[in-house]
């Protein structure tokens, strides 16, 4: 099943796509239709107004999600381009809700004076469909609704400021999430998945999700022994090489670049840097 979150009457609602054309859903999330007690499985029967794909407005997947959680340094070939040493243990850092865009927003990039250093990174991204605490690898795949894309457009310089990486990576709405979460009897568990990044038709990254280090399932299980995980909540799974701060010279995002991340059986997400 896949399903969608769409702007609608200045609200949102939930949506299941079927075909080219959107099912409206009576939860005003993706996030709600996973919280309700038979979540999914009324989400994949229910019937409701229907719009077309082409015309659906969307908004960020969950747009209010309780946690954000993105995993840093977790592909090899980005960890190789970085000079780095592969980690012992997944790098965690935070984003928020108002850090999120949709998948076809146009992304308004941050003065000049504050930053010209913003770089791209498409990445797998997990949303949980059921709590998960202290669960184990083997069973991490039942806590998993399914997956989306997220671009972890990140804030280069103000990410080095220190060694904590916040500052560059919970800007607001620079971090296009969806355009849909396809559920894991659909998808699996979102190994071997080809990536790719654009930039104005430009390869930029050229990947798959074997490249992980930690994959979806071994990060699921290690945030739960930290928190409890909830319906709804995202967790990106990092980023493969070829970021622009890699390159020589370094590569960023300028006004009127148009930026395309597209992840196998995921759709795509394209976005306009104003």
């Amino acid at each position: 099943m896949e399903l969608l979150t769409v702007r609608n009457g200045g609200s949102t609602r939930a949506g299941r796509i079927e075909g080219d054309d959107v099912v409206l859903l009576a939860e005003r999330s993706v996030r709600e239709v996973l919280a309700a007690a038979d979540g999914l499985d009324a989400a994949a029967t229910a019937d409701g107004d229907r719009l077309a794909l082409a015309d659906a407005d969307l908004a960020p997947l969950i747009p209010e999600p309780a946690k954000i959680i993105c995993v840093g340094a977790n592909y090899r070939d980005h960890i190789e381009e970085m000079g780095r040493q592969p980690p012992s243990h997944p790098t965690y850092f935070a984003k928020f809700a108002r850090s999120l865009a949709g998948a076809l927003d146009d992304l308004i990039l941050p003065p000049s004076d504050l930053s010209t250093d913003i770089d791209w990174e498409g990445e797998l991204a997990v949303v949980i469909g059921r709590p998960a605490r202290n669960v184990a690898r083997d069973a991490a795949l039942e806590h998993i609704a399914g997956f989306t894309i997220m671009n972890d457009v990140s804030v280069r310089d103000w990410q080095r400021r220190t060694t904590q990486f916040l500052a560059g990576k919970a800007n607001e709405a620079l971090t296009p999430l969806g355009p849909k979460l396809v559920t894991t009897d659909q998808i699996g568990d979102g190994s071997g998945l080809a990536l790719t990044t654009t930039v104005n038709g430009e390869v930029k990254q050229d990947s798959s999700t074997d490249q992980l280090v930690f994959d979806a399932l071994d990060v699921v299980a290690d945030l739960s022994r930290i928190l409890t995980l909830d319906p709804g909540d995202v967790i990106a799974t990092g980023t493969p090489g070829g970021v622009g701060a890699a390159r020589t010279p370094p590569e960023f995002l300028q006004p009127g670049d148009e930026v395309r991340v597209t992840i196998e059986g995921l759709g795509e997400q394209v976005n306009r840097c104003r």
